[in-house]
């Protein structure tokens, strides 16, 4: 079926693989088979099933587990950046963090320490990081700020809502402010699903309904 998209903003893509097409959830037969890597936007969900649109309206239901996640952009070329600064210090200040807990959680493992020791050692510990080739989001824990860096230089990326929520309007880099962020409601910037395999290849099980209905 097709419907209006207006402006259009993807999601998700088809995995490298391609994917098959139902009109509607737990038809018997694909209607259709996507292209690998097409755009598409993820509209809605019924328990493993996925409802998506294309760029043209066209909208099918898919394995919702096979789509690969669109992390949002970063901010606007040629916006202002706030507090950019060199992205090492803040890349050493997480692998430290990563370190320490690393360091406490085989203690705890090999039994040299009780899990009152290892909350004690990890407690205050907050870290964050996913690398996706030249792109990097950081967390820093000083500022409750996700900050992006594109390999020389860092700008902020989403603040958390408390902080916010202290900010005066208009700073730069808070959620909910235009162009520098996803809205509160959108996915997550930094996750990225990865297909269970290439693509389902036309055998792939058939996505489940809430309940357990196929």
């Amino acid at each position: 079926m097709t419907e209006e998209t207006g402006d259009f903003t993807p999601t998700h893509v088809v995995p490298p693989g391609g994917l098959s097409a139902w009109e509607t959830p737990g038809t018997s037969r694909p209607a259709a088979s996507l292209d690998p890597l097409l755009p598409v936007l993820l509209a809605d969900r019924r328990g493993d099933w996925g409802r998506i649109v294309c760029a043209n309206g066209w909208s099918a239901w898919v394995d919702g587990r096979l789509l690969v996640a669109v992390p949002q952009p970063p901010p606007a070329t040629g916006r202002p950046l706030s507090r950019t600064a060199d992205q090492r210090p803040q890349l050493a200040k997480t692998g430290e963090a990563v370190s320490r807990y690393r360091s406490a959680a085989d203690d705890l493992a090999g039994g040299r320490i009780d899990g009152e020791t290892f909350r004690s050692r990890t407690r205050g510990l907050r870290a964050g990081v996913v690398i996706d080739g030249e792109s990097v989001w950081l967390y820093e824990a000083e500022h409750e700020r996700w900050v992006y860096g594109d390999g020389v230089r860092l700008g902020t990326y989403a603040v958390s809502r408390e902080a916010r929520d202290g900010a005066p309007a208009g700073t730069p880099g808070t959620l909910g402010t235009p162009g520098t962020g996803p809205p509160p409601d959108a996915p997550p910037p930094t996750r990225v699903v990865a297909p269970d395999d290439g693509g389902d290849g036309g055998a792939a099980p058939r996505p489940t309904l809430p309940g357990g209905e196929g």
